[in-house]
């Protein structure tokens, strides 16, 4: 007897839930049970984080892609394919996943002074044990008791940092009550074993006023950490207790010192914010809750934290502004004035980053996302059998007929509706790799040559990425059995009402989640320039900013790709920048062919706006004179060098750099909005017969618009298939 017929998978989109699912599908201990075909619009994997090499091998992304610390799953897997991958390092400058990854410890959050002039609040992340996506230990770094000792860790090191701002101040009172301000004793927790013994410890604490000190503050932390390090033996209202006594003797010892001390004041509303969680998580019993942070999704997040004692001034403060509502896009519609955010992701997705993270806080990569993450999966994809067909638009997951399912079927998808984009000469595989430095990278553009009628699909300008743009060769069904046996989803939510019309008109669950769980637009732009950050008056190392003025707020140094690209002139600077872009008062008709182009030039008109007006803040040095950028600075990777009358160059040199507006109902970035989370579908749904969902906008244990939900969502997927990998080697799905 031969092997049995392999069961056949689509994968629809090419992002990286849908490329972690086909990695997870094809793994060698499947032993070929499955085979997968990956359908892609255009001529590129990546979804929102595809990039393409242009002129001069010029990197062009949709925006800042940065990787975090915590991206347990997206590490492991990125590891798992380069080892598989096996590259020869003296024909790759990448053969090892350690080379395309730069360590990233510096990050800054834009604030304004007491004297209303903008600063840059840096913090450098000493790094973490391990490195991400090494294998986890008996101990787990996701639990509630874990980001509860953290988290007081933390508040006893702010404390001790307010204390050395104090200065002689503190230093008197420190000695006249003898405190100490060390860790507490490694016994301490065996002569606080009973309750009575705590509420003594806290009693004599309060009774003799030892908080009425810096000194007394930090022994009464020593005393939390060991409260939350074993929180179910203890009664919750006395650690709530002890964190309202806390919580008013800082802000009395603290907050009045702050009105001329910026540093001060940071370290204050970090401390209050730190005070407002610690409170927020005993007071809505999150520990005991089996649905976690999720409990608490119905709330915005500042809005949580009011209601946990945290100041006005701390839930507006660059620290919220920065790490939270730019760093997650979180604006509805794309508006600055209406910032909103769900409680439970924002404390998982900061308690996760500042406290699970292993290596450095961030990771950057050395050339583009499309360079170090898709070409290699495509390849490891490839090798393992994997048929990719490109230029493949989905137009529709028709649903069987219900009235042809007997009593006990579940509905299934019969068909796969498709308008090919365009065919590849004589039938061929589409080759889709341009090779820059001896390694992989999708370029910009597609290979109109291997395309039939390329000339013409090029002089007439086909935009295949373009939601707008219609324009085919043909189309294609694909039939349940007889092409396919199983469908894995992985289009943008914004893409399900296009191309899931009948599966949303029939399933309420699906309405509610196309109508509750939004996106916003994103816009980006990059500016290669002849003189480095340093001479331009950046005075802090290579770093990532956030929470800056709009319309662009946030920003990175992205230098290290300079190597990666071939410029006749190496630029000694390169900088990202990236935000929302505020939605129009009507959406567009999806016959408005226009519209990409319209937007793209909204997003051009407020780079040169930005750069003339705000850039003086960063790089003081970059403007000839208030409101006017030194535009000689952007290198042209043409040659071209337009000038006025006068011999200086103009803004026109900005045609030369690179800008996008994410426009795209696929390129849309998933919000994570309070009271959305109910809405989001799971992978592991099984309404549908033969259909799984994988995507950010999934229910998959980090709701999140980011790489790792992404990845997390993926491997969902692919055990709702084949029930591997197991649940519990899903890093961080802590859902029942």
């Amino acid at each position: 007897m031969g092997a049995p017929k392999p069961i056949e998978v689509a994968v629809i989109g090419g992002g990286c839930a849908a490329v972690t699912a086909a990695f997870e599908l094809t793994r060698p201990e499947h032993r070929g049970k499955y085979h997968v075909t990956l359908y892609q619009l255009g001529w590129r994997l990546g979804g929102k984080g595809a990039s393409g090499r242009a002129a001069a091998d010029r990197i062009e992304e949709h925006g800042l892609h940065v990787w975090m610390g915590f991206y347990e799953n997206a590490f492991r897997l990125l590891r798992e394919c380069y080892a598989e991958l096996n590259r020869d390092p003296t024909e790759s400058r990448f053969g090892d996943w350690r080379a395309a990854f730069s360590p990233s410890p510096l990050i800054g959050i834009a604030d304004r002074s007491h004297r209303d002039s903008w600063q840059a609040w840096m913090a450098c992340f000493p790094p973490g044990n391990g490195l991400p996506g090494d294998p986890l230990t008996g101990h787990n770094p996701f639990s509630m008791t874990g980001y509860l000792v953290r988290t007081a860790s933390l508040l006893r090191t702010l404390l001790l940092s307010c204390q050395s701002r104090q200065g002689s101040w503190s230093e008197v009172g420190d000695r006249s009550e003898g405190g100490n301000t060390s860790a507490p004793q490694a016994g301490a927790h065996s002569r606080l074993r009973s309750s009575e013994a705590v509420v003594e410890a806290i009693g004599r604490v309060l009774k003799y006023g030892a908080l009425a000190t810096m000194a007394g503050l930090i022994e009464a932390v020593g005393i939390l950490e060991l409260l939350l390090g074993a929180v179910s033996l203890y009664p919750e209202n006395m650690i709530l207790r002890l964190l309202e006594a806390i919580a008013s003797n800082t802000r009395r010892q603290v907050e009045t010192l702050t009105e001329t001390d910026d540093e001060m004041r940071r370290l204050w509303e970090v401390t209050d914010i730190v005070l407002a969680t610690l409170t927020g998580i005993i007071r809505f019993g999150l520990v005991y809750d089996p649905r976690g942070f999720d409990a608490i999704d119905d709330y915005d997040c500042r809005e949580w934290l009011r209601l946990n004692g945290a100041s006005e001034r701390s839930v507006n403060s660059a620290l919220v502004r920065g790490l939270l509502l730019a760093l997650g896009f979180a604006y509805e519609d794309g508006d600055f004035r209406r910032p909103r955010l769900a409680a439970g992701e924002a404390l998982r997705g900061a308690l996760r980053l500042l406290f699970t993270y292993r290596g450095d806080l961030f990771w950057k990569m050395r050339a583009g996302m499309g360079d170090v993450v898709f070409a290699p999966f495509y390849e490891v994809l490839k090798r393992r059998g994997v048929t990719f067909k490109f230029f493949h638009r989905l137009e529709n997951v028709k649903l069987v007929d219900p009235a042809s399912l007997g009593p006990t079927e579940r509905p299934y998808v019969e068909a796969l509706e498709f308008d090919v984009q365009a065919e590849v000469l004589d039938g061929r595989a589409y080759q889709p790799f341009v090779n820059v430095h001896g390694h992989p990278c999708w370029p910009s553009k597609p290979h109109h040559e291997q395309l039939v009628d390329g000339d013409r699909i090029a002089r007439e300008g086909w935009d295949f990425e373009s939601h707008w743009d219609r324009r085919k060769v043909g189309t294609k069904t694909l039939h349940v059995v007889e092409d396919f046996d199983f469908v894995v989803l992985g289009v943008g939510i914004g893409t399900i009402p296009y191309v899931c019309k009948d599966i949303v008109a029939r399933d309420p669950r699906w309405r509610a989640m196309v109508e509750h769980v939004k996106t916003v637009a994103t816009q980006a732009f990059q500016i290669w320039m002849r003189e480095e950050l340093e001479s331009l008056g950046w005075a802090h190392p290579r770093s990532s900013l956030a929470g800056f003025v709009p319309p662009f707020d946030t920003w990175a140094d992205m230098r290290q790709r300079l190597d990666e690209e071939s410029w006749p002139v190496r630029p000694r600077a390169l900088a990202y920048f990236c935000s929302v872009l505020p939605d129009p008062p009507v959406p567009p008709h999806r016959t408005d062919s226009s519209y990409p182009a319209r937007r793209r030039e909204e997003v051009r008109g407020n780079a040169i706006r930005f750069l003339n007006r705000e850039i003086v803040h960063l790089w003081p040095r970059a403007v000839r004179w208030p409101g006017q950028f030194r535009w000689e600075l952007l290198a042209d990777a043409t040659g071209q060098h337009p000038a006025d009358d006068r011999g200086q160059s103009t803004e026109s040199r900005f045609g030369a750099q690179f800008w996008t507006a994410n426009v795209n109902p696929s390129d849309r970035y998933t919000l994570a909005l309070p009271g959305s989370a109910k809405y989001r579908i799971s992978p592991l749904d099984n309404t549908y017969d033969n259909l799984t969902i994988t995507g950010d906008w999934t229910d998959c244990g980090h709701n999140s618009g980011c790489v790792e939900a992404a990845v997390m969502s993926g491997r969902l997927a692919a055990h709702a298939l084949s029930h591997s990998p197991p649940l519990e080697d899903i890093i961080g799905y802590d859902h029942p």
